[in-house]
């Protein structure tokens, strides 16, 4: 355990951290339920000197939950241009920033990844504080194979270039994984249905949260699913990959 600048303790939770004074740790946050959230995560928020959240409202229940009283900023994807280098200076500075995003690893589907390539092309340290994801939930949720599969984040919003990338996916044998908005779950397992065929899917929806629910099964009766059920909530799509049939040998 050092002192930063303030004189206020902080630990070191990663090694990268030891190689200057400033550095910037990616914190892994929950994803639904305020109780997934690791001791060191605690630990690194209550230390940093400065907290970027993609939503500072969100993040800031998180915070009076565990008593966090470190500054916080926002950092999302309508001004990375402008605030990732102003981040990236205050590191330079000796400034310890935590990075979090609304739910789960920050760097997955949001601009985390952004201001991580900016660290390190800026040769500042970057270490990471692991914590849930949901895809990863979704995955092992399933029951669909987890040795080999592909995160796919979300598709695009509309249906002729989303039937162009799943088209570029037809072939892969590897479980997909998708992120979906409930407004546009059942135009994309319709194009999954043309596109891919009749597959057995899962989907996941609320994960860790009061109404958290998965459902599996084929793609068309998870449709019809839908059709009467209106999608509420947010999704996490898995579904099985081609099934590669080798031919039978003489």
């Amino acid at each position: 355990m050092t002192q930063n600048r303030t004189g206020r303790a902080q630990h070191r939770p990663g090694s990268e951290e030891v190689r200057g004074g400033g550095s910037l740790i990616l914190v892994g946050t929950p994803i639904g339920n305020l109780g997934d959230i690791s001791q060191r995560a605690i630990e690194t928020l209550k230390s940093a000197d400065l907290i970027a959240a993609e939503d500072t409202r969100r993040t800031r229940i998180l915070l009076d939950r565990h008593g966090i009283r470190a500054p916080l900023t926002s950092y999302h994807s309508y001004n990375v241009k402008v605030k990732g280098p102003q981040l990236i200076d205050r590191i330079h500075t000796g400034e310890r920033v935590a990075l979090v995003t609304d739910a789960g690893m920050p760097g997955i589907s949001d601009p985390g990844t952004l201001l991580v390539r900016l660290a390190i092309d800026a040769g500042v340290p970057v270490a990471a504080v692991p914590g849930p994801t949901a895809f990863v939930m979704a995955l092992v949720l399933s029951g669909l194979p987890t040795h080999r599969f592909a995160f796919e984040g979300f598709l695009p919003i509309k249906s002729g270039a989303r039937r162009k990338r799943l088209g570029a996916l037809a072939e892969d044998d590897r479980t997909l994984i998708f992120y979906e908005s409930p407004h546009r779950l059942l135009p994309m397992l319709e194009d999954v249905l043309a596109v891919f065929g009749d597959r057995a899917a899962s989907i996941s929806r609320e994960l860790t949260k009061q109404f958290e629910e998965t459902i599996r099964g084929s793609v068309s009766a998870l449709i019809e699913r839908f059709r009467r059920d209106n999608p509420r909530g947010e999704f996490v799509v898995v579904l099985s990959g081609k099934i590669v049939r080798k031919p039978l040998t003489e």
